[in-house]
């Protein structure tokens, strides 16, 4: 098995990278998919984070209002930081678990982790590190245009991230996504047979 994390800012094209990679049959584990999990009733973060946001953080139904708590989170450094402390954790152990089933199975797996640090390599035994690029401009050019996003809530979601530098310090890839879709995926094809060597060397 060769496990690799792939990255990159909001708005960077990262899921749809992830999505290319699935389908040249990667098996992807998806931080914002245990996100979702971890913070639903009976989930190990959804009861401190109801401690520490209170019932504004909640829907009618008793789930997280992820939205709300976006809201509450970004722009406070301080409620942000208590999210991150009570939900990234949570994740983490849930991303090792699934990690660690497919030890010694010959498949690739890719971690797809928005928020992904140098800790991970070692955490989660990451043979390689991807991160897919674009100038912050693009990407606040997307959150508005593509998902309709207010260009303050973009802005402040960019300004929470890690910085473009940051992530690419740590890269062993680097798939730009200025272009086209088709630009990009030529880089997807390129990466994955390189993934495929590397795995099948043992890496």
């Amino acid at each position: 098995m060769l496990a690799a994390g792939l990255t990159g800012g909001i708005g960077s094209g990262k899921s749809t990278v992830a999505g290319m990679l699935s389908a040249r049959g990667a098996v992807v584990i998806d931080a914002d998919l245990i996100a979702r999990e971890v913070v639903a009733p009976g989930g190990p973060a959804y009861e401190p984070l109801v401690r520490r946001f209170g019932s504004s953080a909640l829907a009618a139904d008793g789930q997280i209002d992820r939205p709300a708590l976006a809201a509450m989170a970004f722009g406070d450094p301080q409620a942000l930081a208590d999210l991150n402390a009570i939900t990234h954790p949570a994740i983490g152990a849930v991303m090792a678990a699934r990690r660690f089933e497919h030890q010694g199975d010959g498949e690739i797996v890719i971690l797809d982790i928005p928020l992904l640090v140098a800790a991970h390599r070692g955490a989660l035994q990451l043979d390689a590190v991807i991160v897919v690029d674009c100038p912050p401009d693009l990407a606040l050019e997307r959150l508005v245009g593509l998902r309709a996003m207010e260009p303050s809530d973009a802005e402040a979601r960019i300004a929470a991230q890690p910085s473009r530098e940051e992530r690419l310090v740590g890269a062993d890839f680097v798939l730009d996504n200025a272009g086209t879709r088709d630009y990009l995926a030529g880089q997807v094809d390129s990466l994955w047979a390189r993934l495929v060597e590397l795995e099948a060397a043992g890496r």
